[in-house]
């Protein structure tokens, strides 16, 4: 749940030092980006895959021909990441009407829509510093700001480099785990169904 750091330690036997074993790396193979998405299987019935769900580049391609604008816009959030030291990732949009597949993330107005993001990059320490960032336009609150709604750390359930936004119909998470960065985004579905895919994603971040 915290970024993954190799510390030198040492302890004195017998006035010679011995060294202690560094903490494991990050389990590999790591999970493509476009396996720790969310799936068809893990969102309800009655959403569906908006065309371009994939690597984003193929999502930002897609969406162009629907919205050339919202198209640019996702375009520059994911060439930030990349700038930060992504080498690959993914989007997932499920939606109830197609109008939502073009929209920006959280702006669907009322229409039942949830989106995953997974981005991958080459050590822990990139991904928190991206997470810090922010990710595609979410940028983490403040450690001591106390805003309704918005939990930072440990206490989201998702470790410490971790925020939640919980304000109908627009709820979202955004963390870092090992390599990856992730973002779940839901808009006017109930809390067991954001609690569940962000759970979902989760679990896959190896």
């Amino acid at each position: 749940m915290t970024c993954l750091a190799l510390v030198a330690l040492s302890v004195a036997c017998q006035g010679n030092a011995q060294p202690v074993p560094s903490p494991l790396p990050s389990p590999t193979p790591h999970t493509l980006p476009t396996a720790a998405i969310l799936q068809s299987t893990d969102v309800p019935a009655g959403l569906n895959p908006c065309l371009g769900s994939g690597p984003v580049d193929v999502y930002v391609a897609q969406l162009a021909g629907a919205d050339a604008t919202v198209a640019a816009r996702a375009s520059a959030q994911w060439q930030g990441l990349r700038a930060d030291g992504a080498v690959a990732g993914a989007i997932s949009v499920f939606s109830a009407d197609p109008g939502a597949c073009k929209a920006e993330l959280g702006a669907t107005g009322n229409l039942k829509a949830i989106t995953s993001i997974v981005a991958v990059f080459a050590d822990p320490a990139q991904a928190d510093r991206a997470w810090g960032s922010g990710v595609f336009g979410f940028i983490p609150p403040p450690v001591a700001e106390v805003v309704p709604g918005v939990a930072r750390g440990t206490t989201t359930g998702l470790g410490l480099s971790s925020f939640t936004y919980d304000r109908p119909p627009v709820q979202l998470a955004c963390w870092h785990r090992a390599v990856f960065v992730a973002l779940v985004v839901v808009s006017n579905l109930d809390a067991a169904t954001f609690k569940s895919a962000t759970a979902v994603v989760d679990a896959r971040l190896n």
